[in-house]
């Protein structure tokens, strides 16, 4: 006959070998026998048992300790969900249960209590809400697709890169903000190393397009997220938005394209002022020795267009010219004045100028000489697209540290195919032997040379303005040097004339 199962021995074996922490508790709230689980799992040692749990420092003052309290006083089971453990120097979690035991002839409360190791699940919860919080605040654009290519998610840098919002991409395709520009064969290079398990990524420039058909140059890695199998279950592909590094190559490409064409300008100019100084040389001494006028006519044409190959010549030389800089304190309200009593003598009385000044002084520190020139031109240029009748608007304030001065005109305008291409050397709107195109490009060599920046647009009306900012002095922008001295390709040219302005508003 078999013999009955002893319950009570199996159930302390059980209690023993258990991976749950079992503790039996005692009123007020007293560890009177605890298995082996509770102590690795709580990390306390054996020698607890028979002291009150309340004496633990750790524990004092904590919402698991009120539980176990709180059951043992008032009879009702409860429970704590994901109880963090401090005693451990690894990150660990349990869920907390208490059930109270029957009292029995008098004696003390006493409660079961256990702990179940959840550490694994809260861990990967964790990990799981990092890692979309690090999606979502990322300032590069991650997009996530299925691997039927379809999108899944997307992150905010995302909407703002692409202006497309995260509900109007999830279930189409990336090809949303596919370019033309980017040739097909980097897409099938892209997917054959994707969906090759021995690569499984594939990373490279593309020109991507946003919502208002705006070309995005962008570098984009692209990686097979794989299960516990190995399979891919989806593609991640994080680009990083290259505009603003791509704009800064161009620039420097720029500038050192203008100091290559200055150095050119320079020699050039030297070659041919000798050859054309000899030419009016020779026509000046053939006018005085004929009295014939018909030659007497041509030799004046002869030297009406020697003037303007000279012209030409001196613009190029001021284009190149590496001019020493006289840096002092300015007064830029008084220069600015100095500059538009200069303009009085030469406009007519049909133009009608305007100014207005924030304040009686703004310092700033810079070559009077220089931007004199720079303030001249702007104003002659001014001056010339209004065609001596109109308005001319000059206003001077500071803004965030900067003195920012604007000259507006009456005039029709700049054309829009101009505005880019204003401040490049040779550039020009106006009639041919009018301009040499140089002036808006010394101009803006100047400006730079001070630590500034020089805008234009046009107006919502008519007319075209430019902005001239510089920082005031001492604004933290204005920097410990001051102005710099301007690399040839970004002159700055001496003179006052304005008569190398290459730009017309009309």
């Amino acid at each position: 006959m078999t013999a009955e199962p002893d319950v009570g021995e199996m159930l302390g074996l059980f209690a023993v070998g258990a991976p749950t922490g079992v503790a039996l508790l005692e009123e007020p709230c007293r560890l009177l026998w605890a298995n082996p689980a509770y102590f690795e799992i709580t990390g306390r040692p054996p020698t607890l048992v028979g002291k009150d749990l309340r004496e633990i420092e750790t524990l004092k003052g904590t919402p698991a300790l009120e539980v176990i309290v709180r059951a043992l006083e008032d009879g009702k089971a409860s429970s704590l969900q994901e109880v963090p453990l401090t005693e451990r120097r690894e990150p660990r979690y349990v869920d907390l249960y208490v059930w109270p035991l029957s009292r029995d002839g008098g004696r003390r409360a006493r409660a079961i209590l256990l702990l179940i190791d959840e550490t694994d699940r809260v861990v990967t919860r964790q990990r799981a809400r990092l890692f979309y919080e690090s999606f979502m605040s990322s300032t590069n654009a991650i997009e996530i697709t299925d691997t039927r290519g379809i999108l899944v998610d997307v992150n905010p840098a995302f909407e703002r890169i692409y202006g497309y919002a995260r509900d109007e991409c999830i279930g189409r395709r990336p090809n949303l903000v596919r370019s033309r520009k980017t040739p097909q064969e980097v897409y099938e290079r892209m997917w054959k190393d994707l969906l090759d398990p021995r690569v499984g990524h594939w990373s490279g420039e593309l020109i991507n397009r946003d919502r208002r058909g705006r070309e995005r140059p962008v570098f984009i890695t692209i990686t097979s997220v794989r299960d516990e199998r190995g399979t891919p279950t989806h593609y991640l592909g994080v680009a990083v938005d290259l505009a603003a590094q791509k704009a800064w190559e161009r620039g420097a490409a720029h500038a050192e394209r203008l100091a290559s064409l200055g150095r050119m300008a320079a020699g050039v100019a030297h070659e041919i002022n000798t050859p054309l100084a000899n030419v009016l040389l020779v026509a000046e001494s053939i006018r005085r020795r004929n009295q014939d006028p018909w030659l007497s006519s041509r030799v004046g044409a002869i030297s009406s267009q020697v003037e303007v190959a000279a012209k030409i010549v001196r613009g190029l030389l001021d284009f190149s010219r590496r001019s020493e800089s006289n840096i002092q304190t300015l007064d830029l309200v008084q220069v600015s004045k100095d500059a538009v009593e200069f303009l009085r003598g030469k406009q007519s009385a049909d133009v009608e100028v305007e100014e207005r000044y924030a304040s009686d002084k703004l310092l700033v520190q810079g070559d009077r000489g220089q931007l004199s020139q720079v303030l001249t031109n702007l104003l002659n240029n001014a001056y010339e697209a209004i065609d001596g009748s109109g308005r001319i608007e000059i206003t001077l304030r500071e803004d965030q540290g900067m003195a920012e001065l604007s000259i507006s005109d009456s005039g029709s305008g700049i054309p829009e195919e101009a505005l880019p291409h204003l401040f490049e050397p040779f550039f020009t709107t106006k009639e041919e032997g009018k301009g040499t195109g140089l002036g808006l490009a010394i101009c803006h060599g100047i400006v730079q040379a001070h630590q500034g920046t020089i805008t234009a647009h046009n107006g919502k009306g008519r007319g075209a303005t430019f902005v001239v900012r510089i920082p005031v002095l001492g604004s933290p922008r204005a920097g410990a040097e001051g102005p710099v001295h301007p690399e040839p390709g970004t002159p700055a040219a001496e003179g006052q004339d304005g008569e190398d302005l290459n730009v017309k508003s009309t």
